[in-house]
């Protein structure tokens, strides 16, 4: 008769080998004694903010220098979907425009060029919704569309193994499940398939293996549904209302003011029409939730709004009662305006310690370039402190993790309070606690008449009563 062991080991040599396989893991706050995934496996990594997962990703990115481990495979073909990677595309794209140059617009890097014999690909790049912008820039693309032609880039190279980082975010709801609908299919071709998420609420029921990260630990690992059982509910919340001021509370009785009015609205990047025909008007206390799909003119709108798209001068729009293209200062503009975008993110490649950017908020600028007072030095830390970077103030912006710049921009983005808030798809990279956080900061103030929102999102799970307007931008492609 077999013993026990005999059996045990006779399991484990039925198992394929592994596909990735680390041991003894340390580096940058990591400490993992064991991970592995194998063929037939489709494993998700969940981990809150500064959990380590992002430094996981940063591994297997290829930054081994900065990590001790042992490894007995680490594929070479590994295709790591990650913001990083849309961040060094996007700067590579920046810096080989020859638009000066060329004396008009350089769309760069076609989308065309990322997808590999595009004739063999019709049908996945129908699937990923991409058909109509083959012909544009990368960086003349949505955040969502970005995400998906690097997804694509990788499928149609042929790559045999992949790691997709927080892949929900900046996708809408019908390109959530045609992602699903692709990641079970390359499966079932024999890919190995890693995701990692920061929101608990994304983890998907395609994957069979789940694993929990927490202060640099693999805490739980195995199948889905028995560790997803033991993940407690997270009912931990910070509050952010103690940054406010409400002594500054805009007197709500007063008259009502008209704070943006775009008549027949439109907006293109060369040839491609992004929206035309929009009527649009905000109220002051008017807090209004922007939604539509990939594409459709969300991030446009709130860039010709703010000034960041030469539109704003081709269209019929009034900020704060003035004319734009009337000879006004884009920057009296600006300092009534709090901005957190994807572009306003990829921008951010400048130098600067996380504190310093906080404060640049005050300024409206990127990058810190004047002298600041200590009051707002204390106000700036004072947000730091409430996010959890405290510990973060001197580290390079460029340092952080996605998830912690995102924090440091929409801590930019509120210190001043101002009369609007353009807040586009602002909780990108965030885990569950720091967006639920944000999200009943931004009920306080708009109770408190602190500033009006206009808030872009896929997520139907960020829809809150406090906004009294909804605009839906339709895919005019």
């Amino acid at each position: 008769m077999p013993g026990k062991n005999d059996t045990n080991r006779n399991k484990a040599s039925a198992l394929p080998a592994p596909w990735l396989d680390l041991k003894n893991l340390t580096g940058k706050g990591l400490s993992i004694d064991s991970f592995s995934a194998r063929m037939g496996e489709l494993w998700c990594i969940w981990g809150e903010n500064r959990s380590g997962v992002d430094e996981l990703v940063e591994l297997l990115s290829g930054e081994y220098d900065q990590f001790l481990f042992e490894s007995s495979a680490l594929p070479k073909d590994l295709a790591v979907v990650s913001f990083s990677n849309q961040q060094k595309i996007f700067e590579e794209e920046v810096r080989n425009d020859d638009t000066d140059y060329l004396q008009k617009i350089d769309p760069g890097t076609l989308a065309r060029d990322f997808i590999g014999s595009e004739g063999d690909h019709k049908e996945l790049i129908r699937l990923f919704h991409l058909d109509h912008v083959l012909d544009s820039g990368y960086r003349q693309l949505s955040s969502g569309e970005s995400r998906k032609l690097i997804l694509l880039n990788a499928v149609t190279n042929g790559v045999l193994h992949l790691l997709v980082q927080n892949p929900y975010d900046g996708l809408d709801t019908a390109s959530c499940a045609e992602f699903d609908q692709i990641m079970t299919g390359l499966h079932s071709r024999g890919m190995g398939i890693i995701i990692t998420l920061t929101s608990k609420r994304d983890i998907p029921r395609w994957c069979t293996h789940l694993a929990c990260m927490h202060k640099g630990k693999l805490v739980k690992q195995g199948l889905r549904h028995d560790v997803l059982a033991e993940i407690p509910e997270n009912t931990s919340k910070d509050q952010w209302a103690d940054t406010l001021d409400l002594t500054s509370a805009r007197n709500g009785a007063r008259s009502a003011e008209i704070l943006v009015s775009l008549k027949n609205g439109r907006a293109r990047y060369g040839e491609r029409v992004i929206f035309s025909g929009l009527d649009f008007i905000v109220e002051k206390g008017t807090h209004t939730l922007i939604t539509g799909p990939n594409g459709a003119g969300k991030s446009t709108l709130l860039a010709i709004i703010s000034g960041d798209h030469s539109d704003c001068y081709a269209n019929e729009l009034h900020l704060f009662g003035t004319r734009r293209g009337s000879g006004e200062s884009i920057w009296d503009l600006k300092k009534n305006m709090g901005i957190v975008s994807p572009d306003l993110h990829r921008n951010h490649y400048i130098p600067g310690n996380t504190l310093q950017i906080v404060i640049s908020g005050f300024f409206d600028s990127i990058g810190l370039y004047r002298n600041y007072t200590q009051a707002q030095e204390r106000q700036a830390r004072i947000w730091l402190l409430r996010l959890g970077l405290e510990d973060r103030a001197k580290t390079p912006f460029r340092q952080l993790n996605f998830g912690e710049q995102r924090l440091v921009l929409i801590a930019r983005a509120l210190i001043k309070m101002p009369k609007l808030l353009l807040l586009d798809e602002p909780t990108q990279g965030l885990d569950d606690t720091h967006r639920d956080n944000l999200l009943q900061f931004l009920e306080q103030v708009a109770d408190a008449k602190l500033s009006t929102i206009l808030y872009v999102s896929h997520r139907q799970d960020e829809y809150r009563d406090f906004f009294k307007q909804h605009l839906e931008i339709g895919d005019c492609a």
